[in-house]
């Protein structure tokens, strides 16, 4: 039976008197303040496949406050069921009840239940917090964007074919383990595979290098042929075991899933290596595992394989907004969404804004202008005037200064709140730990700034 929350905080429940359980302890104040997401949170854990009968399952209370616990300290969920039953802070901060205690996987599949619009509402009832209790008013912002990376490898041609005949090739052999066994044959390749991938990154000579990628190409095809082969025989497999009752058909949809992402694959290698076109990155396969990867190009820096995000910062130092974005858009584009999602979060727009030199343009000011923003600064004046930006060169530095500082919050969310890297599977994952991510942050800015004024 699930609950939304603990009905009765545990008497002999005692914080200890160290930074992180003060902070602990602020964060869970505020929190309490905020109790409307509880519903949001209730309904998708219902919703999940988690069982539904046996002994009582967590609350949606303690699954939400153990995954910011998660998220506010960078625990792996091993380390997380550790200090869940190892510290009385923790577990006071969680509200777990005597007795109780949550293991890895279960910590996991409760977190993971978790949808992107729930950490979305719960942002938003914080900062309806901060606004309440006058820590932020939104109405002086700063805009900049930044990439998180997915979890997957350097991407190359031969890699990413070897990463494919090598599940496709598990995946058949798992479909030949099914009672009965199907009738499709197959070869399995990847000894020879990892030995011409090894061959591409070591040589120097070019024939080489293009021999190597032509047996890729020929075993690749090969596997491809042989998943087609067994796709619909996967699908249309009778199971003599309970157990094996949809095994077929799952595998027959990953199969046609890699297919899918193999014939990119093929099609992009001989492009690049045998005809010499330059394949557009709207266009390349980076990943079998994370296909929803964008390539990120900016001028002069390394190219990044995740999303661009958008963040909204205000004087507070707190995460005020959060945009992510797929592909990789033109800064200019998306300046007038974000102001206008402010818009949407304060009802109306900022007195004044600071962004990127990226986000500047005509265009851009002009709408700024339109909306009564008084002072919109661009870090770059991109030939712009600055009495144009602001009222004055002296607000112009000082809020061009101002921008600036949201690169410390940028820097503190890849370093200490994990923005750098996602770790989560899928699109879906990605949006949830991002926002998971920010509300972590913003809940320790605001724990920080209470206890600063106690």
């Amino acid at each position: 039976m699930r609950r939304k929350f603990n009905p009765q905080l545990n008497l002999f429940t005692i914080m200890a008197r160290n930074q992180i359980a003060q902070e602990l302890q602020q964060i869970s104040q505020v929190l309490d303040a905020t109790p409307q997401v509880l519903e949001l949170a209730y309904q998708d854990l219902v919703r999940s496949s988690l069982p539904t009968t046996g002994r009582e399952g967590m609350t949606a209370e303690q699954v939400l406050r153990c995954a910011i616990l998660k998220q506010y300290r960078q625990l792996t969920y091993e380390e997380l069921a550790f200090h869940l039953e190892d510290s009385s802070s923790f577990r006071g901060f969680s509200r777990l009840e005597m007795g109780q205690y949550p293991g890895k996987s279960i910590l996991q599949q409760n977190i993971k239940a978790l949808r992107e619009e729930t950490w979305e509402a719960l942002h938003r009832e914080i900062i309806g917090y901060a606004k309440q209790e006058k820590i932020e008013s939104g109405r002086k912002v700063r805009i900049d964007a930044t990439a998180v990376e997915t979890d997957i490898h350097h991407p190359t041609d031969s890699t990413l074919l070897a990463d494919g005949i090598r599940i496709i090739t598990r995946w058949l052999a798992e479909g030949k383990e099914l009672t009965p066994a199907p009738r499709y044959q197959f070869s399995d390749h990847r000894r020879v595979v990892k030995k011409r991938v090894l061959t591409i990154l070591n040589t120097r000579k070019e024939q080489v290098r293009r021999s190597a990628y032509q047996d890729l190409l020929l075993y690749a095809g090969k596997v491809r042929d042989y998943a087609v082969a067994a796709i619909p025989e996967l699908s249309a497999h009778q199971a003599l075991v309970m157990d094996e009752l949809f095994a077929g058909r799952v595998l027959a949809e990953k199969l046609a899933r890699a297919v899918g992402i193999l014939d990119k694959v093929i099609d992009q290698t001989d492009r690049r290596v045998f005809k010499g076109e330059q394949v557009a990155a709207s266009e390349k396969v980076v990943s079998f595992f994370e296909d929803h990867t964008d390539i990120i190009v900016k001028k002069r820096r390394e190219t990044e394989f995740g999303h661009k995000i958008f963040l909204t910062g205000g004087s507070s130092t707190l995460i005020l907004d959060c945009l992510i974005v797929r592909g990789n858009p033109a800064d200019t584009e998306q300046y007038a969404p974000l102001l206008q999602r402010q818009q949407a979060l304060y009802g109306r727009m900022p007195r004044q804004v600071s962004v990127d030199g990226g986000f500047a343009s005509q265009d851009n000011l002009a709408f700024a202008k339109e909306h009564e923003i008084k002072d919109a600064v661009f870090a770059k004046k991109r030939g712009l005037s600055v009495l144009d930006m602001a009222k004055s060169a002296w607000v112009y530095k000082k809020l061009r200064n101002f921008r600036a500082g949201i690169e410390a919050g940028i820097s503190t969310l890849k370093r200490a709140f994990g923005l750098d890297r996602c770790t989560w599977k899928g699109w879906t994952g990605f949006g949830r730990y991002v926002w998971s991510s920010i509300v972590s942050y913003n809940l320790l800015v605001l724990a920080r700034t209470k206890l600063a004024a106690a």
